[in-house]
């Protein structure tokens, strides 16, 4: 027992030097702080103990086996001490949105928590592009690409934590027109134009005629002219960005080339010249780059919708529940989701967080998906008595560790079944049995 307590106690200061020492708030240059954090651990040593080397597999794992969410999207999960674990979110994002990620922890202090940004690359492992920083606990990113997106979030070890993420998107820029001038946008990108000769190539903002249209970025004026299509236009490059905003059908231009402008400022009146004289004044909003035109929208999207709120009980994170009737694990949280499995009544699995009023559960074997909250229970199956002495199992396992055998003609209360083996409770302690005991 001293050597064992020994070897904890070494174990415990080696993880409190990396955690206190060696890794700076913001990490060192050219590496995230995870990274660093990774580094520490194997300059320690601790990729040798299991516990550490638990810790980076599942770091890496979680990046190729993602779960599929919907944003916007919230989470309240946990993470035990004891069991070095990493989830990986996967969603969608469009160019010219902002990923807005917000994170609480509890204990709300004193530890490590990362949480990264990463995009899947095509036969290539992730790039990383961003981490919520570890003090505010939040982060904004501005997408340069419409895709999958990856959010991996992790404690440090040895640290308990229950963790309530939220993940949701932002306009990059401002509303091209002021919000009290009641603009409507009536006609979306990629709409047919020309009986279907052409498409769209931008939004169109409906307001009342010779409504400003204003500076959506700070920036500077490229171009104020006149075209047959969209009549009296301006062209707008914005600081630091690839793109050009472009204004048409403009009843008069207000701005001259080269003049630098601010965010709100006023750049001309809205009107209807150009191919719009027969419609209602409206300006025609559309951003350029240099392979040509791509959807504004996402870009000044202030319509955004926010989570739902976490309606399934929290007090099962981290318990050990069943199924209450046979049915569908899902790949995420929706009925209408794909089936990733199918549980007969009775089925064991763990809480490891809750989205709305369902639950991401953890199955025996490690594999992961989203079940509703009506359809688990804690309530145990029945009693059976014991013929002979069992080993209580940690792991439904034959080869698995025991953590304490039971007395021949004991009681022991039935809480589900996992494959061949029962989850049961003996004396306040739970483990694993045979259904079939010799």
């Amino acid at each position: 027992m001293a050597q064992v307590s020994f070897r904890s106690l070494a174990f415990l200061l080696l993880v409190g030097l990396i955690t206190s020492c060696s890794i700076p708030q913001g990490g060192l240059s050219g590496k995230s702080l995870h990274a660093d954090y990774a580094d520490g651990i194997r300059k320690a040593g601790l990729q040798r103990t299991a516990m550490g080397a638990q810790w980076l597999a599942a770091a890496d794992k979680s990046l190729t086996q993602p779960i599929d969410i919907v944003i916007p999207y919230k989470e309240t999960a946990y993470f035990a001490a004891d069991k070095p674990l990493a989830t990986c979110y996967r969603f969608s994002l469009q160019r010219g949105e902002k990923a807005v990620v917000k994170l609480a922890t509890v204990p709300a202090s004193g530890l490590l928590f990362f949480a990264e940004l990463w995009q899947p690359q095509q036969g290539e492992n992730p790039k990383w592009l961003a981490a919520v920083d570890t003090v505010s606990r939040s982060m904004e990113l501005e997408i340069k690409q419409d895709g999958k997106y990856l959010l991996r979030v992790q404690p440090e070890l040895l640290q308990g934590v229950e963790y309530t993420l939220t993940i949701n998107t932002a306009p990059s820029i401002a509303f091209p027109v002021r919000s009290t001038d009641n603009p409507k946008v009536s006609s979306f990108w990629g709409a047919d134009r020309d009986a279907g000769a052409r498409r769209h190539e931008g939004i169109d903002i409906f307001a009342k005629f010779r409504t400003p249209a204003i500076a959506a970025a700070n920036g500077r004026i490229t171009r104020v002219n006149e075209n047959a299509l969209g009549g009296k236009v301006i062209f707008l490059r914005p600081e630091g960005k690839d793109y050009s905003l472009y204004y048409a059908h403009l009843d008069t231009q207000l701005v001259q080339e080269g003049a630098a402008v601010r965010t709100g400022d006023t750049l001309g009146l809205i009107g209807n010249t150009g191919n719009a004289k027969t419609t209602p004044p409206h300006l025609h909003f559309g951003i350029y780059t240099n392979g040509g035109a791509i959807n504004p929208f996402p870009f000044v999207n202030v319509n955004r919708i926010s989570p739902k709120n976490v309606s399934a009980d929290l007090t099962l994170l981290n318990e050990y529940v069943r199924s209450k009737s046979a049915g569908n694990i899902h790949t995420s949280p929706a009925t209408t989701a794909p089936a990733l499995m199918k549980q007969s009544a009775g089925a064991v699995m763990k809480i490891a967080g809750a989205t709305e009023g369902w639950y991401r559960i953890l199955l025996p074997d490690g594999s992961t998906g989203f079940i509703s909250g009506t359809q688990v229970s804690t309530a145990s199956l029945r009693k059976q008595k014991l013929g002979t002495s069992q080993r209580l199992l940690d792991q439904p396992d034959n080869e698995a560790a025991a953590k304490l055998l039971t007395e021949a003609g004991a009681s022991v209360e039935i809480l589900g079944q996992y494959g061949q083996f029962y989850l049961v409770n003996y004396k306040s302690a739970m483990g694993w049995i045979p259904v079939r005991q010799d």
